[in-house]
């Protein structure tokens, strides 16, 4: 199945490249380009660079999904098993699991189309906001797609689980939608994500979720290609959205932790922390971003350029070189986190003490040097920015 896994991945690559070629023509021709943002927003300069990427993004994942879809129901088991082998004891929970699969490519499709106006004519952020939350619930109270389902019997049935479950995927969904602020910056944090999600699902031996993964880091890894800095194309949010969304559902979708003997889940309980751990670099971007927003007196969901990216290139370093490390930041997190479940109490604690020092090291950084560069978007040059930089 890893082997079935690498191929999907290879596919989606492909077909984004390709795809993102097409939407980078077509966005240029089309004037679909960078643009200002929603009112009292802070801004880099704008670019000629057209921000339809999300299109290629979306549609590198939907089209081999709706492919495989088809393919389980319409071809004959005998048929199909001929074909690819590693699909046969898995084609009754394929099947099973169709409504669920089509649930959520409806949501993607839904915020897919919401960061598509938005990027064109930008909306007010609580607008975006219910539109996220109300697919977080879709995909919850449709399916099994909960967190910590083992307190439903203690607190009196599963409302907390749902809550949660909600505001988790929406923080993460923003979580990407933020860091979506300079070039190649969310599709490499967000396909190094998915990668050390996608390893764990296989150690795990979930290959539902793996394989869907492996869509998504494929599509990431074939956009990445025109989206590296300087940027030739931008995600948008109709790129940042799905990415978000989908990486949040997907860790809903992982079991991290199993009390029967014998299993590769056989561990600890804290093996529930290992998104916490892969999406630690995001979500200390999102957290600090917002501190230092509602410490202005300003709102915390209106774009500025105070995130991790360009606090760094005020300190500074290049745009490329901001990038990079914070990707080598969630890579060094997110190594730590694919084999927590399975680690021995001592050992998992290590991995803990590991992300937060990692983080601890960014924020000495942070404190212990001053920024150079005047807080100015003109100051910063061009190509900080991908998308709208919530």
């Amino acid at each position: 199945m890893a082997q079935l896994c690498l191929f999907m991945a290879m596919v989606s690559a492909l077909f984004c490249w390709v795809f993102t070629l097409v939407c980078e023509r077509l966005g240029t021709r089309a004037g679909a380009l960078d643009g200002a943002g929603v009112a009292g927003q802070v801004k880099a300069p704008a670019r000629r660079v057209p921000n339809i990427g999300g299109v290629a993004i979306f549609w590198s994942l939907a089209v081999p999904m709706l492919a495989v879809i088809a393919g389980v129901w319409l071809i004959g088991d005998a048929e199909l098993s001929a074909r690819v082998p590693e699909l046969a004891v898995h084609l009754k929970g394929l099947r099973s699991e169709t409504p669920l699969a089509l649930t959520l490519l409806g949501c993607l499709a839904v915020l897919h189309v919401v960061g598509l106006i938005d990027d064109r004519r930008p909306m007010g952020p609580w607008i975006k906001m219910g539109l996220m939350a109300a697919c977080a619930a879709a995909v919850t109270l449709t399916s099994s797609t909960r967190l910590l389902t083992a307190v439903d019997p203690h607190v009196g049935g599963h409302w907390l689980s749902v809550v949660l479950t909600v505001f988790w995927i929406v923080v993460i969904t923003n979580a990407m939608n933020f860091i979506d602020n300079m070039d190649g910056l969310s599709a490499g944090v967000g396909m190094i994500a998915g990668a050390a999600f996608m390893a764990a699902a296989l150690v795990n031996g979930q290959w539902f979720v793996a394989a869907t993964l492996a869509l998504l880091v494929g599509s990431l890894a074939g956009f990445l290609i025109r989206n590296f800095p300087p940027a030739k194309i931008f995600m948008g949010d109709g790129g940042s959205l799905v990415l978000g969304f989908l990486l949040a559902f997907l860790t809903v979708r992982t079991t991290y932790y199993s009390n029967s003997a014998g299993t590769p889940l056989a561990g600890g309980w804290y093996g529930v922390f290992m998104p916490l751990i892969v999406l630690a670099v995001p979500l200390y971007d999102l957290a600090s971003v917002v501190l230092i927003r509602v410490r202005q007196g300003r709102s915390p969901l209106v774009g500025d350029l105070q995130h991790l990216s360009h606090r760094l290139v005020r300190r500074g370093m290049s745009r490329r070189s901001a990038v990079l490390l914070i990707w080598g930041l969630t890579a060094a997190t997110a190594i730590g986190g694919i084999t927590l479940g399975s680690l021995h109490p001592w050992q998992a604690a290590l991995v803990g003490v590991q992300t937060l020092l990692i983080l601890g090291v960014i924020l000495v950084l942070e404190v212990a040097t001053a920024p150079y560069i005047a807080d100015d978007p003109k100051a910063m040059g061009p190509g900080r920015r991908e998308g709208n930089g919530r």
